[in-house]
């Protein structure tokens, strides 16, 4: 054999161990060294161990990764064979009586019927596995009738709901103040209206409330009727951070089910990250799922400073839930309640691990 051929021969045998050790290094390898058998599965389009999973979310800006997650296929990518079935709620008690009920398995939702739902179910309904968003909550007022904090003793200011996240905040706002208002009635120095959030700009048009304690978009809403932002809340927290929406579980379905669990977390953190990386597509693609359904979307003078004023995140903010608790109960909507163990972060940290990302704290909240 010539020396040219022996070159040749001995070229070729090489050539299987060069590609196997590309693929050891991941060169054009398929294989994530961080996906786990359920991944796979649903990678290759396999149902995972539930034939489908049932989320809620309301249609609101703040509720913006399940509606982008949603709108753009990212959750149910993550999925695979296993189906996406979305519901829709326009207030957390409805939509904490749905997840109790078991028509929903996971919610997002305002850590203050997280609370409630926590608290009175002892601790056995459900958990809070991931953050969602921060911000998005305005107090907004007739500037004809109100132009500085001390003005608005004395007038109607409206909530969403008796109980809700915004009601709790502004009732603390007040005793703040060292004004007082009967938490039940909302009567007292000021008169707290609680009113749906479809229903409050048309109130604040019409002169039956002066102003309005309440989240995106209905306060940018209220802006382009002519009102003036007052307070932001996140004024009010230290970094400007607070919770308004958390990812919660059912305990039976994620005791059944970690597997869909983690799914939908991964597909969270990675709209969330989508967010963050195209803001203006997500945007468009949050109001046009607003559009597909409540059958209009956001005009830009509502959608724009809305958008801006949330920010996505999966850190569930953990201290100001806890803060939050505290609110109600100096409100006298609550007992005090013992949170401990209203968080697993388990399947989150796992999956921020797997995308390279630093692990979240439960604050001594966490399941024990």
């Amino acid at each position: 054999m010539s020396p040219a051929a022996r070159r040749a021969l001995a070229a070729l045998a090489a050539v299987p161990l060069l590609t196997g050790a590309l693929s050891a290094c991941g060169y054009g390898s398929q294989k994530d060294s961080n996906t786990s058998p359920a991944r796979a599965r649903a990678v290759s389009g396999e149902k995972l161990s539930a034939d489908s999973v049932r989320i809620g979310y309301f249609p609101n800006l703040t509720h913006a990764t399940a509606l982008v997650g949603d709108q753009e296929g990212l959750i149910q990518k993550e999925l695979g064979g296993t189906k996406l079935r979305a519901t829709t709620f326009n207030a957390g008690p409805s939509e904490i009586e749905a997840l109790n009920a078991g028509s929903i398995d996971i919610g997002w939702i305002g850590p203050s019927p997280a609370i409630n739902g926590y608290v009175k179910s002892k601790g056995g309904n459900l958990r809070i596995v991931s953050g969602s968003a921060s911000g998005g909550v305005k107090l907004v007022v007739d500037p004809k009738k109100i132009t500085s904090p001390e003005d608005v003793k004395g007038k109607r200011i409206a909530t969403p709901q008796k109980g809700n996240t915004q009601d709790v905040a502004f009732l603390n706002w007040i005793a703040s103040q060292g004004w007082k208002t009967d938490p039940r009635s909302g009567k007292g120095d000021v008169s707290v209206v609680r009113t749906d959030n479809k229903v409050t700009p048309d109130a604040f048009k019409s002169g039956s409330v002066d102003g309005a304690w309440v989240p995106e978009p209905t306060a940018s809403k209220l802006v382009a009727e002519g009102g003036k932002v007052l307070l932001d809340e996140s004024s009010l927290w230290p970094d400007g951070k607070f919770v308004i929406t958390n990812v919660v579980v059912s305990q039976k379905f994620l005791a059944k089910h970690p597997d869909v669990v983690e799914a939908v977390l991964r597909g969270s953190v990675r709209t969330n990250a989508w967010i963050a990386a195209h803001p203006d597509e997500a945007k468009a693609s949050a109001n046009a799922a607003l559009k597909k359904l409540g059958g209009s979307a956001l005009p830009a003078d509502v959608l724009d400073p809305a958008w801006q004023s949330i920010r996505t995140t999966d850190d569930p903010l953990a201290t100001t839930l806890d803060a939050q608790a505290e609110h109600a109960v100096a409100a006298g909507l609550l007992d005090k309640p013992d949170l401990t163990g209203i968080y697993d972060l388990t399947l989150l940290n796992k999956v921020l691990k797997a995308e390279g990302k630093l692990p979240v704290d439960a604050a001594k909240l966490g399941r024990q």
